[in-house]
């Protein structure tokens, strides 16, 4: 990439703004993708009554406006070239012709919908992505039951990118993935109306990355953005986060060691494996499909406190492991990269010293890693070449280097792994002179 020598208030720069589970956090880059500030704002939590668990969508514009604002203070707005939106994967609502919500929208981990959630199993084939209580489809089945005048059947980026562009009629292939989207097809599939879903109230559906409008031109006013700055179609917040590790070729995988152990891998074919819980999201020429095990840091921080962390990883020795052979969960249950429900935690014998201890739990959430990988591979994944690693735990260098004696390959730490940084990467891309 050939540098851009022009004064900073003179370069192109890319926003990307991530709607994350507690607040809104935004990015603004410069033609080199280098980042020239990055500020947030909180959100108030949902509103939670048993399974259902839903949010205002104008906090969601409140703190969108907040944190734009706040970013274009420190960047020229008349040079920002392109605005790309993330959000949570099933956060659904339902709006008028105007793009006005017309009840809460429902949230990523609502579960409210089991009604719906049934009749979906009958109908869709098993590897859709839209089964379960908290798929976007069921939330969106139970929206139109309940507001029949609905015309537009929205996921939370969609929402956002419309308020910014005036259209409420596009999606992109990442968020509509649980409402039925069918990416090997690329449209939205023929049983979807056997649900009875209006597929009229549906989105058009894009690749992340293509350009929708441009900023309609009271939100150009409103934040001094030049009246050519183009919206484009977004991702999830867990993609974004992929697209911000750099990660970009077949074989490049991502883990992320966050309360739970995520595992990612660029592919040149979408693998479905209902079963455990394995489905794929298209990204550009390729596919990232991907599983989540219930092991990861939560079962570190029931035993460890932070310090007790980060003095106990001074003290293992990777290259020396324990002869301990752990599954750390902590209740039973597996899904990926085994399907046992009733699989039990097995953290015994526990040695006396706790930094034995401390080091069994790793190596066990390491063999769970290499165990993922080698199930996305069976299952015709493209074998790993190298791991970039996000969340809490991939500050972590011994185990690091633990993992990497482990799976045989190079394990880095991500330079960049904000979702906020993914979006305005899509952004760029996404921008056409």
């Amino acid at each position: 990439m050939t540098s851009d020598l022009r004064p900073p208030a003179l370069r192109p720069c890319y926003i990307g703004i991530d709607l994350g589970t507690s607040g809104v956090r935004a990015c603004a880059i410069d033609s080199d993708e280098s980042i020239i500030h990055t500020c947030a704002t909180p959100l108030p939590g949902p509103h939670k009554h048993g399974k259902s668990i839903t949010q205002e969508a104008q906090l969601w514009w409140q703190a969108t406006s907040h944190v734009l604002s706040e970013l274009l203070s420190h960047t020229n707005a008349a040079q920002v070239r392109a605005i790309s939106v993330n959000g949570t994967s099933g956060t659904v609502l339902a709006c008028d012709n105007n793009g006005t919500p017309l009840a809460p929208a429902r949230m990523y981990n609502d579960s409210y919908c089991a009604e719906q959630a049934a009749l979906i199993k009958r109908i869709a084939p098993d590897t859709s992505a839209a089964h379960g209580n908290s798929s976007g489809l069921a939330k969106l089945l139970y929206l139109q039951q309940l507001l029949p005048q609905a015309t537009h059947l929205l996921h939370q980026a969609d929402w956002i990118a419309g308020k910014l562009c005036g259209r409420f009629d596009f999606s992109d292939e990442n968020n509509a993935l649980k409402s039925g989207y069918d990416p090997v097809q690329g449209q939205w599939p023929d049983w979807l109306a056997q649900t009875g879903l209006k597929i009229d109230s549906l989105p058009k559906v894009l690749p992340p990355g293509s350009a929708i409008a441009t900023i309609q031109n009271k939100q150009s006013e409103k934040f001094n953005l030049a009246p050519d700055c183009q919206i484009i179609s977004g991702t999830t917040d867990s993609i974004a986060a992929f697209i911000a590790t750099g990660a970009n070729t077949p074989g490049d995988a991502v883990t992320s060691l966050g309360s739970t152990l995520v595992l990612k891998v660029i592919a040149e074919k979408p693998i479905f494996a209902p079963q455990y819980g394995i489905y794929s999201h298209k990204l550009g020429n390729f596919w990232l499909p991907g599983g989540a095990s219930n092991s990861g840091g939560a079962v570190l921080s029931h035993y460890f406190t932070p310090q007790q962390i980060d003095e106990l990883s001074h003290q293992i020795n990777p290259d020396k492991p324990t002869s301990l052979d752990y599954y750390p969960l902590l209740q039973p249950g597996e899904r990926f990269p085994f399907n046992n429900p009733r699989l039990e935690p097995r953290l015994t014998p526990r040695p006396e010293k706790p930094v034995d201890f401390f080091q069994a739990i790793l190596q066990g959430i390491s063999q769970i890693e290499l165990q993922g990988y080698n199930r996305l591979q069976q299952l015709g994944a493209t074998p790993p070449s190298q791991v970039l690693t996000a969340g809490g735990g991939s500050k972590n260098t011994a185990w690091n280097r633990m993992r990497q004696l482990t799976l045989g390959i190079p394990v880095k730490q991500a330079i960049f792994s904000e979702a906020c940084y993914g979006s305005a990467l899509l952004a760029k891309r996404g921008y056409t002179a």
